[in-house]
């Protein structure tokens, strides 16, 4: 699956890697929900690093459609709920 990070760049990663990222966002979005600016935070540094770490970088300039988007870490906790489908941010 393509993914991007705003501001980042395309990663592909592979569909094994989604439970451990699913894991990630169900976490997010408890945050998220609790209003834990402090936990949001780090969790979505955890989740980025996650997908950094599992996915194959994609070449500058490759023209790949994303599946899916995340924010970038900077985003803030209302930019990210704009952003929030029904399961988080990845979806299942």
């Amino acid at each position: 699956m393509i993914v991007r990070i705003m501001g980042e760049g395309q990663l592909d990663v592979a569909d094994s890697h989604f439970a451990e990222l699913n894991k990630l966002d169900d976490e997010l979005l408890a945050e998220m929900e609790g209003g834990d600016e402090e936990g949001f935070r780090r969790t979505l540094g955890a989740l980025l690093e996650a997908v950094r770490r599992l996915g194959e970088p994609l070449p500058d300039d490759a023209l790949e459609p994303s599946e899916l988007i995340l924010p970038g870490p900077d985003a803030s906790l209302d930019e990210v709920r704009e952003m929030l489908r029904d399961d988080g941010l990845i979806p299942g």
